[in-house]
């Protein structure tokens, strides 16, 4: 297994993870930890547990055994009143956005401000419009519902609302599945420019081979119910791990990671 070593504090510790749902194996020793800054992606195969670990960081599902710490705080102690202010210092973007329908983008935005402070009405009519602004939307689609939003801007708002509380973590759950590649990469590009004007660590669960080879700093591979690899990009590629090797050297993969060297060949380009 690939380990990539790494310094800086640990936001999240997850120490012999293990998931079951019934008979159902979903993780059997899972280990891996988060530092401060990185954009640190989750991937893996379909049914590998990806998103299932992402709910049990975030403290919505309690594994079966093992330990979850955020910030240092046991994550299954996340649903007492000790853990709220665990919670203002994260920001979560589901699976698809998960907008509520019967609510405007502004005020899908305003939820958790509206939910865990007492700020008045003003003020939050305020911040939700800096919050859409950061992430590229216009100021009036803050009057459009859900459905009136391409699919790219529904994941901007959903982005957006994940940032209202000015937290220090984001977790993003597939954040570009089913989005033209384009827009996908535009979506990226988002997340590392709000990474570096926000000082923001991301924990990012996704399939999408062009994103960890776009902004991932680390990448754990999931497979078999346990961590078959954390590294860089370049690190993985270069595994023996049949797993892996099957994962990164497919025509997607070697797609992705061609990609990958051109754009870093045209940005060497810009600099000279």
């Amino acid at each position: 297994m690939i380990v990539a070593t790494q310094s800086g504090t640990p936001v999240i510790e997850v120490s012999h993870v293990g998931t079951t749902f019934g008979q159902a194996v979903v993780h059997q020793d899972v280990s891996l930890t988060i530092h401060q800054g990185e954009v640190f992606a989750i991937a893996g195969g379909n049914g590998c547990g990806k998103s299932t670990l992402l709910r049990e960081i975030i403290g919505l599902l309690t594994p079966s055994r093992g330990t979850i710490r955020l910030f240092g705080v046991d994550s299954r102690n996340l649903e007492e009143s000790n853990g709220r202010p665990i919670h203002r210092r994260f920001g979560v973007m589901f699976q698809h956005g998960a907008l509520f329908s019967s609510l405007t983008l502004a005020d899908n935005v305003a939820v958790p401000l509206r939910e865990h402070t007492d700020l008045n009405p003003r003020l939050i009519q305020e911040i939700v419009a800096v919050k859409i602004a950061m992430v590229g939307l216009p100021p009036d689609s803050a009057r459009k519902f859900p459905n009136e939003l391409s699919g790219g801007m529904r994941r901007r708002a959903a982005l957006a609302r994940a940032i209202v509380m000015d937290p220090e973590l984001i977790f993003l759950d597939e954040p570009t599945a089913g989005l033209d590649p384009m827009i996908a990469a535009g979506f990226d590009e988002l997340v590392l420019s709000l990474k570096t004007l926000l000082g923001l660590t991301v924990v990012m669960v996704t399939h999408d081979l062009d994103s960890l080879w776009r902004i991932a700093t680390r990448v754990a591979v999931l497979g078999n119910g346990k961590v078959l690899g954390v590294g860089t990009m370049p690190e993985l590629s270069q595994s023996t791990d049949p797993v892996i090797r099957e994962y990164f050297h497919g025509l997607r993969g070697r797609a992705a990671q061609e990609q990958a060297a051109w754009n870093g060949v045209k940005h060497e380009r810009k600099s000279v």
